[in-house]
């Protein structure tokens, strides 16, 4: 229930203290030259100092923070934060992050960026470079900064291993393991690795109801959850580099999963007994993927082939008991089957220069289904289960989805570059089984960058492109959530969600080795998803017309040895944003649906003296709302999030770490306004207040590493 993430969504803080930073930071990389980005291996440049149109990082830059794997390393170079790719998404091309391999991306969906970046022992990063998106192909084009990991070529056996153990506020505790090696030879690298991704948490809250008018208290519910998840995984990859545009890459991944909620609640209403409810989800998710990649020269260019399929199972069982002593005299159980798979094929030609313009040529081809089962059911007294009938509990969902496009970009001047894309889509979908709806999709999507790379270090990237959404297939299906108490409807006649995203960054070095950086956007979206009204009376996703969206984010982010603070670096991140759209019920403008706060921020500060490293950071969001039906569903915490840490090396190889989540002990909370018999009501007929405290819990893990280097 608690909002943790503050890197997963804007980040947010007063726009003048952004533009001053701007103003004041002093110059402190060398200028760039008009060399590509494949000559920054020769090219000296200390850290942080610009080579090309990249930004490179030595190892010796990261030597005070004693990293243990590329990870470490990425999280300290200054003005960057991870973007992980959405492996929901179907197909390959908009299914990318921000970090690349050796100049490639990664032939994998549902592989974490930062996994990967974990399985990388550092002393195999020979260098980390920064470069805006188009540098690195099409699938980053738009983004002011991608980080490439460039590997050594050099032979031997590298890895680390990790245990560690997680004590929560009731004493109970869950050890964890895992590791990663990394073997060279010759051409060939290999990578194994494996985590047992066991977590848990217990949370004991309450929930209230009142009703709205004169706040009478009907219902109070004292709540105990017991969670247990288990995510381990297993992968292995194998790269072969035969020199430039000769390499092949194949990756496997397998990640048997599951999850057990058990809620104890103890039901306390205005009228009648109270009882002794239960709530149970158990969920089994499992996950395979095969991938790879192929790239041969051809033409004075490179022709690359990615080839990838994955198939993700889901056998899930729900549950709410009414029980009165220890009989159960009522409720519901759900038992939902799904299975997804996926088959894509990508080919693409690239050329550094076509009549002055670099050019890439693609197209790509993917098949997605879904099948899925949902079965509810009303329980009685004596164990009577009766069938309750959801308007589509039973669906396939076909696409066959193809995108082509071509990328031409120029060196206008030698600051000044341009971008431009054009991309079209065509999908053919299929929906069956309690419902059939059948139609065909073809959108272009043009999109166009301008990269300036000013003196004084400065840089200013402006870009204008249009997206197309995908459809959430589970979007199409009737499901119960016995937790809340509602059933979501299905809605197999959604359209993708367009969007016409203009963006302008701007950033610049700071205090000598940090970077501040301000990005601005505005969004036009049509056929916005959001939430509607079906014919059968259902709550279900549905497109709801046009909206708009404007946000600043800004980040701060410096070694601060430069003002008498040696071995300190400070980070700040912080924004705000504002999205309209006209509500379909009440006709009245209001904000977009979903995890989309009006402000948030962030705040780091991490101290390395010697064998020792300590930090904190803390951040806080507003409120999370969705504009439901009958309800106005609100997600927030009750203070500032924080976590803080201690590390000790006794020696280069060893890491001791200790961390405490929740220091402050901030609880999740949500508050749930509901209408009857919709939000076209002027009042509010009852409101439900929940409370959620997990209290802090204390990691303490031990990381080793192996190998000759």
């Amino acid at each position: 229930m608690f909002v943790k993430t503050p890197a997963a969504r804007l980040r947010h803080a007063p726009l003048p203290l952004w533009i001053g930073l701007l103003a004041c930071a002093a110059p402190a990389f060398a200028e760039t030259t008009d060399k590509p980005n494949a000559e920054v291996a020769s090219a000296a440049v200390s850290d942080g100092e610009s080579a090309g149109r990249a930004k490179v990082y030595q190892p010796a830059f990261f030597a005070a923070y004693s990293p243990t794997t590329a990870l470490d390393m990425v999280r300290r170079v200054p003005g960057f934060a991870i973007e992980e790719a959405d492996g929901e998404v179907r197909g390959f091309s908009g299914a990318a992050g921000n970090v690349v391999f050796n100049g490639a991306r990664a032939s994998s969906k549902s592989d974490a960026l930062a996994a990967q970046l974990a399985r990388i022992p550092a002393r195999r990063v020979l260098r980390i470079e920064v470069a805006p998106g188009d540098v690195y192909g099409s699938d980053f084009a738009g983004r002011s900064q991608v980080l490439n990991v460039v590997t050594t070529k050099a032979g031997g056996i590298d890895g680390n291993i990790k245990a560690s153990v997680t004590r929560l506020h009731n004493g109970r505790a869950t050890p964890n393991l895992e590791g990663a090696v990394v073997i060279r030879s010759g051409q060939s690298t290999f990578n194994l690795s494996a985590e047992s991704g066991r977590r848990a948490q217990t949370e004991i809250g309450f929930d209230e109801v009142r009703r709205a008018s004169d706040g009478v208290l009907l219902e109070r519910r004292d709540k105990r959850n017991e969670i247990t998840e288990r995510s381990p995984a297993f992968a292995a990859s194998w790269a072969h580099d035969g020199g430039t545009n000769k390499s092949a890459h194949l990756n496997l991944r397998y990640a048997p999963g599951g999850f057990e909620l058990q809620q104890y609640n103890h039901v306390s209403p205005l009228n009648g007994p109270q009882r002794d409810d239960r709530l149970v989800q158990d969920a089994s998710p499992t996950r395979y993927e095969i991938g790879g990649d192929v790239t041969r020269p051809l033409g004075g260019g490179a022709l690359k082939f990615v080839a990838l399929a994955n198939r993700r199972e889901r056998d899930d069982f729900d549950a709410y008991y009414t029980r009165q002593g220890d009989a159960v005299v009522g409720g519901f159980e759900q038992d939902t089957t799904s299975r997804y798979d996926e088959v894509l094929g990508r080919l693409t030609w690239t050329h550094p220069k076509v009549a002055g313009f670099a050019l890439e040529l693609g197209s790509e081809v993917a098949y997605n289904k879904l099948s899925n089962a949902t079965d509810l059911f009303l329980l009685g007294p004596n164990g009577a289960r009766d069938p309750i009938d959801l308007p589509i509990d039973r669906a396939t969902v076909d696409e066959l989805r193809s995108e082509s496009y071509v990328n031409l970009g120029r060196q206008l001047t030698p600051a000044l570059r341009l971008d431009t894309t054009l991309a079209f889509e065509v999908s053919r979908l299929t929906v069956s089984g309690d419902t059939g709806a059948e139609r065909s999709l073809k959108f272009f999507k043009p999109g166009m960058t301008l990269d300036w790379k000013a003196g004084g270090g400065w840089h200013v990237q402006a870009s204008l492109r249009r997206q197309v959404a995908q459809l959430n297939f589970y979007d199409f299906i009737s499901a119960a959530e016995l937790a809340n108490d509602r059933i979501n409807g299905g809605n197999a006649d959604l359209r993708p969600q367009r969007t016409w995203e203009a963006r302008l960054t701007v950033e610049r070095p700071v205090l000598a080795k940090g970077q501040v950086r301000l990005e601005a956007g505005f969004d036009w979206a049509s056929d916005l998803q959001d939430r509607i009204l079906t014919p059968e009376g259902f709550d279900a996703p549905g497109n709801i017309g046009s909206g708009t969206r404007k946000f600043v984010q800004g980040t701060f982010d410096a070694p601060l040895d430069t003002l008498g603070l040696k071995g300190t670096r400070f980070k700040l991140t912080g924004g705000w944003q504002e999205h309209a759209v006209r509500d379909p019920l009440t006709g009245q403008e209001r904000p977009w649906s979903g995890f989309r706060p009006a402000w948030n921020w962030s705040a780091e500060l991490r101290r390395d003296a010697g064998q020792w490293s300590y930090g904190l950071q803390v951040f806080r969001e507003a409120p999370s709302t969705v504009y439901r039906i009958n309800e106005i569903d609100r997600f927030f915490n009750s203070g500032p999030f924080g976590i803080a840490f201690a590390e000790y090396r006794p020696d280069k190889k060893t890491t001791i770490r200790l961390d405490v989540e929740n220091v402050f002990d901030v609880a999740g909370q949500r508050r749930r306004t509901f209408y009857d018999p919709d939000r076209r009501q002027a009042l509010p007929s009852a409101v439900e207040f929940r409370h959620r405290d997990a209290h802090a819990a204390v990691t303490i893990s031990i990381n080793r590493t192996f190998g000759a280097g």
